[in-house]
């Protein structure tokens, strides 16, 4: 019942506190394929590359980066620059923000930071934090707030997914060594988060992108949940940014005007568990050696570095994108927190193939009472889109895209799945853009100009109430 309490009385509160400042609902885009890339949505640029389109499954040929870095190690980092130069550019940005876009989502690698990956056995295209810093700057420019979402976490947090830029079986994300680089990765993000003025844009991070459902088989994810909260309210409170917690972090005078040198006395804080005080410890030398890279040494080790800014809110995939007795993220917040669910019917499992069961299904959607109901609030879809199990005219495309949006709505927003994709030979053209890229389903009409308006605003009125209900 203090679950129920907390999502329906305090939802508004919530989205009020995550989002001071920002917009109260989310209109945005997913800049997918850009630093993780996928092979399918841009085909024949992979080919184009020197990667390889698998008969069978992605693990069987060059279909990922890390597959694509250990066939071409001498000329991995040069093809990728290319790509990174040129999938997502201020022209994207400027078409955003004229069509209303307030939000994107960044899918990004553990290999972002490159001091994580190990070169013994793992190999990733090195150099896209350049054009991850140069991409906020324009986002920020343009008023457009950021999402860091870590899509592909380190050993791999779900089978047999090109989105987590090694496609395997062998999933190891679930244990202490790979917990660990991802909260190196979180401290390291959260402090160019609030010192690095190219990240001002960014406002929330999420911890991990789609973990595997079954939830006998992510060992510890719970405690890593909390892990992950804590690290990134350490960094803030080194920082001097208000945090509503019981703990509290003392800056020596010495410390001052070096943000680094007391993040490393922050590590040492008995407060913290073992693990967050790790995590802090290790991500100091990384932050140092990006300090000299990118410019950044005065901020990080030669100025007042008490931040101004807000806290940053936590993002998780929402409890009930899990089953069997999942651990409830809502249980070990600590300041703004924020929910994540992504819903994609042509996969399956959702409703029956056909129009009318789609749309019975999504106008009767209760995903955001049902995570209001466990403290899972706000939420936001952070991955949605058009596409079906079957051949859709442009008459139901208009309405599929009103009946999501609307749905979607009720919650604190929406992220369409992707900002664009290939149009090409191998793509037939636009079939794949159509039903997947934002901008073609402005350019064919299907979505709206003002990503806040409906064709119809009625879209779903034939459709509630009936004895089928979307879950």
């Amino acid at each position: 019942m203090m679950h129920i309490l907390a999502g329906l009385v305090l939802s508004s509160t919530l989205i009020a506190c995550a989002w001071a400042g920002q917009p109260t609902h989310i209109y945005g885009v997913n800049l997918g394929s850009w630093l993780v890339l996928e092979p399918w949505m841009l085909p024949q640029e992979w080919l184009d590359m020197g990667g390889q389109s698998c008969a069978t499954n992605c693990s069987s040929c060059i279909a990922t980066e890390s597959s694509f870095a250990k066939a071409y190690p001498d000329t991995v980092d040069t093809k990728f620059a290319q790509h990174w130069d040129t999938w997502f550019t201020q022209d994207d940005v400027n078409t955003l923000k004229a069509a209303g876009i307030n939000t994107v989502r960044v899918p990004l690698g553990y290999w972002i930071v490159e001091a994580l990956v190990d070169r013994s056995h793992e190999s990733y295209p090195r150099g896209g934090l350049n054009y991850l810093r140069r991409g906020l700057g324009w986002l920020k420019d343009a008023g457009i707030q950021a999402i860091l979402d870590h899509h592909a976490l380190p050993g791999v947090q779900t089978a047999g997914q090109m989105f987590t830029g090694n496609c395997t079986s062998d999933v190891q994300f679930y244990t202490p060594y790979n917990y660990h680089r991802a909260l190196v990765w979180t401290a390291v993000m959260t402090a160019l988060s609030h010192l690095d003025p190219e990240f001002g844009s960014v406002f929330a991070i999420e911890a991990i992108n789609e973990p595997i459902m079954d939830a006998t088989q992510t060992p510890n994810y719970g405690t890593f949940q909390k892990n992950f909260v804590h690290v990134i309210r350490a960094v803030e409170l080194t920082l001097g940014i208000p945090v509503p917690w019981e703990l509290s972090v003392s800056v020596s005078a010495s410390d001052s005007n070096n943000f680094t040198a007391a993040l490393s006395a922050t590590s040492s804080a008995t407060v913290f568990s073992p693990e967050v005080q790790a995590a802090l410890s290790d991500a100091v030398p990384i932050l140092l050696e990006m300090g000299v890279a990118y410019g950044l040494q005065t901020i990080f080790e030669a100025s007042l570095f008490k931040s101004y800014r807000t806290s940053l809110v936590a993002n998780f995939m929402d409890v009930n994108w899990q089953h069997n007795n999942p651990s409830n993220p809502a249980d070990v917040a600590i300041g703004p927190q924020a929910y994540d669910n992504h819903l994609y019917y042509s996969f399956g499992g959702v409703a029956a193939a056909d129009p009318t069961s789609y749309m019975i299904s999504i106008c009767n959607l209760t995903r955001v009472q049902a995570d209001a109901a466990v403290g899972n609030s706000p939420l936001w879809f952070g991955e949605w889109g058009l596409p079906t199990q079957f051949n859709a005219t442009d008459e139901f495309l208009y309405k599929w895209a009103d009946a999501q949006k609307l749905a979607y709505s009720k919650g604190a927003g929406w992220i369409f799945w992707n900002f664009k994709t290939e149009v090409s030979k191998l793509t037939n053209g636009t079939a794949l853009a159509r039903q997947w890229s934002y901008l073609e389903g402005l350019k064919l009409g299907f979505l709206t100009q003002d990503p806040s308006a409906l064709h119809d605003p009625n879209v779903c009125v034939p459709y509630m109430n009936t004895a089928s209900k979307g879950h």
